[in-house]
């Protein structure tokens, strides 16, 4: 058959370990025959990353501006032992965040949900999806450590002189400090994704934090996500039979436990770290949820939500076979495919992008499957396939279903 034309490339962000040695399995088998693909490539694997002082990062990023949408493999966030292993000349920043600070944009999360693969909380019928705020507090803290009695303040110094000071703590013995701080302009970029990405996808917004304890902090991420929304989306929102809730935190949580799910959960940046965890784990895997960065510019970076897998990496170099699940790796690249395919009213890229979802699901749904899959699967008697001979199930779904 003759291959699916592309108008406008694709930025390819490269990664890391395991999930690079899929990245080309899936390229070679699920993409190349089917789709003549145009990308702009970018390797953001370590070792490139070390040569380019980080540059090749920054570089990825601004060609998503340019293209509007990037699929990126996992990459490594360096801690020391990375440092020693790959003879880094610094530790870099996680890519992930760089990008994330470049685009100004929300990370979406949700389950793929597949037949016999059962969700721990039994209510919960439709997947949920996490929506991350992705600046400042903790993961931009200033911290100290207090060895001796003393006084902890926190002070603003205008430019123009004015001062303003409060009081942390007076500390009568050894104990600890932490400034953090978040960006109005963020907040609202946070806010106008939620809101935005709902419409698209048909979803109620859910929205939580501690306004109660926390009444400037949280209490002005609560006050811009009500200004955002009755200025500019409330209308849009009834017209379309949506709706914006807004609770404490923990009431969130307890709801969301009794919930059928269905909805965008929008959490500060700590709160989606952990729950889009608790979310993925609940619902299967980490290796079956979807990831896409949205900025309220209009650019997307579809990407899987777990590691480079690094474990089954080293195996993989000492010639032993692995099974490492590949599909949200699979998913990152429909993703973007799709949205490539919307942006240009390419209506065959969005076809096949749909066509290899469900290939997918209907290889896994016929017993065939990962070692991470089979061990939590309500299927009876499922067959457990390496990491090739997965990718290669899928691709003769896809051909079964091309036909």
């Amino acid at each position: 058959m003759e291959k699916i034309k592309m108008q406008t490339p694709l930025v390819e962000m490269d990664g890391d370990e395991m999930t690079r040695i899929l990245w080309q399995m899936i390229k070679e088998e699920l993409l190349l025959p089917y789709i003549d693909l145009n990308t702009e490539y970018y390797d953001l694997g370590l070792k490139h990353r070390n040569d380019t002082d980080d540059q090749v990062t920054i570089d990825a990023a601004e060609a998503t501006k340019k293209y509007g949408v990037a699929v990126k493999c996992a990459t490594i966030t360096p801690n020391k032992a990375r440092m020693e292993e790959y003879n880094l000349k610094k530790m870099y920043k996680s890519p992930n965040g760089t990008i994330r600070a470049l685009l100004d944009g929300t990370v979406f999360r949700a389950p793929i949900i597949v037949k016999g693969i059962e969700p721990c909380v039994r209510n919960w019928k439709k997947p949920i999806t996490l929506a991350r705020h992705a600046y400042g507090d903790i993961y931009k803290n200033t911290e100290l450590s207090i060895e001796k009695p003393g006084k902890v303040e926190l002070v603003y110094t205008s430019d123009d002189g004015e001062e303003k000071r409060a009081l942390v703590q007076e500390f009568k013995a050894p104990g600890l400090a932490m400034g953090m701080h978040n960006m109005d302009a963020s907040i609202e970029s946070f806010a106008r994704s939620c809101f935005s990405y709902a419409l698209d996808t048909r979803q109620d917004v859910w929205f939580g934090a501690k306004d109660t304890i926390s009444k400037t902090y949280d209490g002005r991420f609560k006050e811009i996500f009500s200004e955002v929304y009755e200025k500019e989306f409330q209308e849009k929102f009834e017209q379309a039979g949506l709706t914006y809730f807004y609770s404490l935190i923990d009431d969130v949580v307890a709801r969301v436990m009794k919930a059928e799910g269905g909805f965008i959960w929008a959490c500060k940046n700590y709160d989606g770290d952990v729950m889009s965890d608790m979310v993925s784990s609940a619902f299967g895997s980490l290796a079956m949820m979807t990831s896409v960065l949205v900025s309220p510019h209009g650019y997307y970076e579809y990407e899987a939500a777990h590691g480079t897998v690094q474990r089954h990496y080293y195996r993989h170099l000492e010639g032993k076979e692995t099974s490492t699940n590949s599909v949200a790796t699979i998913f990152a690249w429909t993703g973007a495919l799709r949205k490539r395919g919307e942006l240009d009213g390419n209506k065959e890229l969005v076809s096949f992008a749909d066509m290899l979802e469900r290939a997918t699901l209907t290889t896994i749904e016929s017993g065939k499957m990962t070692k991470d899959l089979a061990l939590i699967t309500a299927l009876q008697d499922p067959v457990v396939l390496n990491s090739r001979d997965f990718i290669l199930a899928v691709k003769a779904s896809l051909d079964e279903l091309m036909k």
